[in-house]
């Protein structure tokens, strides 16, 4: 730390006279180099439980981690005591602990038995803070049976006097120390009732809680920019809120113990370790109503104590689509807003003689066009749903296939919100260009991290401040855009309807949600055969033995009948007097065991006639197969002509490096020509690594033309692994006019494998348009399969129109199968539009059986023999034409002439002639 303190002295001196602030916050920005945590839709860390609004299993014991609620969120808590009393233990009582700390209160309603019912209010009996009991469980003298005794854990809370009593002379009693302060719990007492309990069993109850009381600096008048009663070390002046912002600082200064002040959960960091401005910031964005009358950003959920800080934090950045912080050592947040730029970065104000690494696209792996995810539905009783997925059809043609991914929002309650914040992470991965860029010292001392800049005509966030040992400062950015946020094009959350209450399954008189639909099954020879599929919903009866069905085809009195001996299925299929192209109505009851009153459900009738017996089914999958080992035949030649290696000159530096270094130079120059031989030779030893490495760098120059030659040779070895590799590239450049050659050659072993890789690239540019060509051979083997390819490929553009071609031969050795692979890819077209054709021909491996296939992808596909008089075999627009055909065995359908005269409807038997 002492050469960040002097340096920063330093810089204070020449740049502000000396000011101790100022040596002090640039030795913090030397030290700390603060970096912001961007999260990738691609590069999700794998968690060990959902995070999520709800706690949907009971825990037992004392064996738990302590747990909070930060909003809203459906709980059954963890049961702690139990104990029953009177005649015939006719009582019961139950403590339920729901969330640690000071909670606001129960929501008006619980969940029993799959039911929503209301909490009513009763007057308090003793300590507690609310006194309920439970819609329609009352005996038949109105009194209720199911009451529930309500504690907040705000400190100093009494103990439940009732509780104590009646078990004061039970082997398990309730103590009278059992205060249980800065817990919030429930003591839930019912008396038995046959006619609501003995049917059902015990119930079990889901309690929906507002959860943590918490503290918001911006209503704290001791606070810089705050106004209001608020203090953070007053409990009782603290208010629920559902705010991200808010959760998240309260889960930084951590949830302390009443006695000892230990932190139970969160980081427990203090106020001065916090960057409030950006926490300001984010809770009054959170707050912002959107056009819809609604807060941008919601969200509730539950941790414990055990839980992975990193973890928590991220489900409350992603709530409200922002970015963790760490800026000069001080935590923030960045919301999900738009910015105003601070400054314009220009070229004056970036070091020529510093690399800087631009991506202005992101790969084709870390780039989606098919976005979806669910949120927490309260309609759906707390349970996932699905939200509307995020696709643009532009994006897919774009990127050639469809690439989809899943990003859940389980701590977010309101569909709307959800869907908003599904809709900003597409379009930030969208975005997705990055720079590392050095800037002057002017510059980079007048910025910081978690802003946004200008930079060649876009807006960038500045992710990462860094500065090395000689005040150099470099900047990583991110490419953003207030388009982002934009309300514009967003569709509402999805509509959930509330579940209906389950049905008792013994007034059951017949199946419930029964429709018929059309269908085929795969008869002989791979025929489809026309069929009725009747659907129900289950029932939870196991005195329904069969299901029975009675259907008719429309306009007729013939009565068919069926039956599904499997009632639990759901789903039934029947071929037994069905003919082609009919509409169907049907109905379904049941058979029982023992008998009892059975009806039978309304009629339903099929959507549309069944289908023709003589359509072809393995056509289909034939078809699927094909299409899908084209889309994997285009994302290889999607893969295979992005850059292939990198600019050898972004890692041409000492920096770093570790062990021994000889470096030699020569240079030469006269005016602006240029000529230089580098060669620099590095090895270095550890106990468990040897690694030698020689870069060469050749150069000459002269105005605008440039010449290069680079080479960077390796050879590692590891106690279990050895690698050599060689790289090469040679480039000419006139003007706007270039050429190049590069080469990368790697050879890798280790205890289990060996690779063997080859690339080599010709690229030859002027102005924008570009020929390259690329062949890449791969030879790989391990102890259980080996694998040999060879890919060519070609590449031209001029003037935003493309040509490709791509040629593989693929061969795979394994326990599973042999295969092998020969495939050509074309495709051409512009910028807006594209057009693909191609062939394979594969040996391949089903079910342990080899097997042999070829396809081939054209809009026109003839075989002629070259004999002017005989016409061509052509499939043209899915349909097969041929002049004259020598057939053995025809299996049909339909046959009918050219000019409509004549039908010949083989499935039915029929012939007609139309005059």
């Amino acid at each position: 730390m002492a050469i960040f303190t002097s340096i920063a002295t330093a810089i204070a001196g020449a740049l502000f006279g000396g000011s101790a602030l100022a040596a002090s916050l640039i030795g913090g920005a030397l030290a700390f180099g603060a970096k912001l945590a961007i999260g990738k839709l691609t590069q999700q860390k794998q968690q060990k439980r959902k995070y999520t609004a709800v706690q949907g299993e009971i825990q037992f014991g004392g064996d738990v981690p302590v747990g909070a609620l930060y909003g809203v969120g459906k709980t059954k808590g963890q049961r702690t005591f139990y104990a029953k009393w009177g005649s015939g233990n006719k009582w019961n009582a139950e403590v339920f602990v729901l969330a640690n700390g000071w909670c606001d209160g129960l929501e008006p309603y619980v969940y029993i038995y799959g039911e929503k019912k209301a909490l009513v209010s009763r007057p308090v009996i003793g300590n507690e803070v609310a006194n309920y009991h439970i819609e329609g469980f009352v005996n038949g003298s109105g009194d209720p049976v199911l009451t529930i005794r309500f504690y907040d854990g705000r400190p100093g809370q009494l103990v439940d006097q009732k509780l104590v009593d009646v078990t004061a002379a039970l082997g398990n009693k309730w103590k009278s120390t059992s205060v249980n302060a800065g817990i919030c719990y429930v003591v839930v007492e019912r008396i038995y009732s046959d006619k609501l309990f003995g049917s059902k069993g015990r119930p079990e109850l889901e309690f929906v809680l507002r959860g943590l009381r918490e503290y918001d600096p911006r209503k704290d008048s001791t606070v810089a920019g705050g106004s209001g009663t608020q203090r953070l070390n007053t409990p009782s002046t603290w208010v629920h809120t559902k705010n991200p912002a808010v959760h998240r600082l309260n889960y930084q200064l951590g949830l302390r113990a009443l006695l000892s002040g230990r932190t139970l959960i969160g980081e427990g960091k203090s106020l001065g370790q916090i960057d409030l401005a950006t926490y300001f910031v984010a809770m009054n964005v959170c707050d912002t109503l959107r056009a819809n009358g609604k807060k941008t950003y919601e969200c509730s959920l539950f941790v414990s104590g055990d839980d992975d800080h990193t973890e928590v934090l991220k489900q409350f950045d992603d709530a409200m689509a922002g970015y963790g912080l760490n800026r000069r050592g001080l935590s923030g947040v960045i919301p999900g807003a738009p910015q105003i730029p601070v400054k314009d970065l220009t070229a004056a104000d970036i070091p020529i003689d510093r690399a800087k690494d631009v991506q202005f696209r992101p790969s084709a792996f870390e780039r989606f066009n098919h976005l979806s995810g669910q949120f927490t539905s309260i309609e759906s009783m707390w349970n996932p749903e699905s939200l509307k997925p995020v696709y643009v059809n532009a994006d897919i043609a774009a990127d050639g296939r469809n690439r989809q991914t899943s990003v859940d929002f389980l701590q977010v309650t309101d569909p709307d919100i959800a869907q908003y914040l599904l809709n900003i992470r597409y379009r930030q991965n969208r975005m997705g260009g990055k720079a590392t860029v050095p800037v002057s010292r002017r510059f980079g001392l007048a910025v910081q991290e978690g802003e946004w800049i200008t930079w060649r005509g876009k807006s960038w966030l500045i992710s990462e401040w860094r500065a090395d040992d000689r005040l150099r400062i470099t900047l990583v950015l991110s490419e953003t855009s207030a388009a982002i946020y934009d309300d514009a094009g967003i569709q509402p959350g999805p509509i959930v309807i509330p579940p209906t209450p389950p049905i008792n399954p013994s007034l059951l008189s017949t199946v419930q949600n029964f429709n018929v639909a059309v269908g085929m099954i795969n008869g002989a020879q791979g025929y489809d055969t026309p069929a009725l599929v009747f659907t129900w919903t289950p029932p939870d009866d196991p005195t329904i033995t069969a299901v029975r069905f009675v259907y008719q085809i429309v306009g007729t009195t013939e009565l068919f009948e069926d039956q599904c001996t499997s009632p639990e299925d759901g789903l039934f299929r029947t071929t037994k007097n069905v003919v082609s192209g009919k509409v169907y109505n049907a109905r379904a009851t049941i058979t029982t065991v023992p008998d009892r009153l059975r009806t039978f459900t309304p009629w339903a009738t099929t959507a549309q006639p069944t289908g023709l017996q003589t359509l072809l089914t393995g056509l289909q999958q034939l078809q699927d197969d094909a299409l899908n080992r084209f889309k994997e035949l285009q994302q290889e030649m999607d893969e295979f002509f992005r850059p292939r290696l990198v600019e050898l000159l972004d890692a041409f530096s000492l920096e770093g490096a570790v062990g021994q270094i000889e470096r030699q130079q020569i240079v030469a120059t006269i005016g602006d020509a240029l000529a230089q031989i580098t060669e620099e030779r590095r090895v270095r030893v550890s106990e468990n690594e040897a690694t030698a490495q020689l870069l060469t760098y050749l150069q000459a120059s002269l105005g605008g033309t440039n010449a290069r030659l680079i080479t960077e040779e390796t050879v590692r070895a590891t106690a279990d692994s050895a690698l050599s590799s060689q790289i090469t590239q040679l480039t000419a450049e006139t003007g706007n006019n270039a050429a190049a050659i590069q080469t990368e050659a790697t050879a890798r072993a280790n205890a289990d494998s060996a690779l063997s890789t080859q690339i080599t690239s010709l690229d030859a540019e002027v102005g924008d348009n570009l020929a390259r060509l690329i062949q890449e051979e791969t030879a790989r083997a391990d102890g259980d399969s080996s694998l040999a390819t060879s890919i060519n490929g070609v590449s031209a553009d001029f003037n935003g129109r493309f040509a490709q071609g791509l040629v593989k031969f693929e061969a795979v050795a394994a326990p599973s199968g042999v295969d092998a692979r020969f495939s050509v890819m074309l495709r051409a077209g512009t910028n807006q539009s594209f057009k693909v054709s191609g062939f394979y021909i594969e040996l391949y491996t089903q079910g342990g059986i080899q097997k042999s296939r070829m396809a081939i992808q054209v809009d026109q596909f003839l075989v002629f023999s070259g004999n002017s008089g005989h016409l061509p075999f052509a499939f043209q627009n899915g349909e097969l034409k041929l002049a004259i055909a020598n057939i053995g065995t025809v299996n049909a359908g339909l046959l009918q002439s050219l000019n409509g005269k004549m039908k010949i409807d083989l499935n039915n038997g029929t012939i007609e002639v139309f005059s």
